[in-house]
């Protein structure tokens, strides 16, 4: 098993518990989408992959429609999506994935919590290049040997395949998300969620006290209703 592998299980076991926050993401994700793409999903590509993952988390389906409806309105403004960067305590790297129609707002209440938490916010490229963008699929498990779909799936831009209780898993270069959406529904795979990741190239191990500190941060940033994930390289 590869990084993504390792990357998935551990965070599997922390956040993302609250349903409300996961709501609020989808529903700016879709705004975005729309936004992006219009409103209909079988012409947005985009959009499809949103309304998947929001019925991953068992989001109502009146739920989508309403933001679907919201986001076609010219009046509503555009959500922009803003990466911060920064290191936590302990020289722990720190990477902040945001939509925001307020970026006034998001620097100074971002710029907040690291100040409050003994963490410094970097500038643009400082912190970046320490993870690896990627993107990913769930599929069902039944019927499919992750094995051979591994080798399938290579020449659509794949670099790991497998399995967990939930189904499979593709990880993919963050270039590779279209080309492998694309071969899925060709292949009339069902595609239960997909997204993207950051994974840190290279992890930290704290003790118990120095990873407190790092946490301190973590939950500041990832209660704020502008910040979608929150990624970093203490080791989980």
């Amino acid at each position: 098993m590869g990084r993504a592998f390792e990357f998935r299980k551990a965070r599997k076991m922390k956040r993302w518990s609250a349903m409300s926050k996961a709501f609020t993401r989808i529903g700016k994700d879709i705004v975005m989408a729309v936004k992006d793409g219009g409103p209909d999903p079988d012409t947005n590509s985009r959009l499809r992959a949103v309304i998947q993952n929001a019925k991953a988390i068992n989001m109502p389906k009146d739920n989508v429609e309403r933001a679907i409806k919201r986001a076609s309105d010219k009046s509503l403004g555009d959500f922009k999506e803003v990466l911060f960067e920064g290191y936590a305590p302990h020289g722990i790297a720190i990477l902040v994935e945001t939509a925001t129609d307020n970026n006034t707002r998001t620097v100074a209440n971002v710029r907040s919590y690291f100040n409050k938490c003994n963490g410094n916010m970097g500038t643009s490229g400082s912190v970046e290049f320490m993870f690896d963008h990627t993107c990913n699929f769930r599929i069902p498990a039944e019927g499919i040997d992750p094995e051979e779909l591994e080798l399938e799936m290579i020449d659509f831009g794949a670099e790991e395949v497998f399995a967990d209780e939930d189904g499979i898993l593709i990880y993919a270069p963050f270039e590779s998300f279209g080309a492998i959406q694309k071969e899925l529904e060709t292949r009339e795979l069902e595609i239960l969620s997909s997204g993207f990741e950051r994974i840190p190239q290279v992890t930290k191990e704290l003790n118990e006290e120095e990873a407190a500190d790092v946490e301190k941060l973590l939950e500041k940033l990832e209660d704020d209703d502008d910040v979608q994930n929150v990624y970093h390289s203490m080791q989980e």
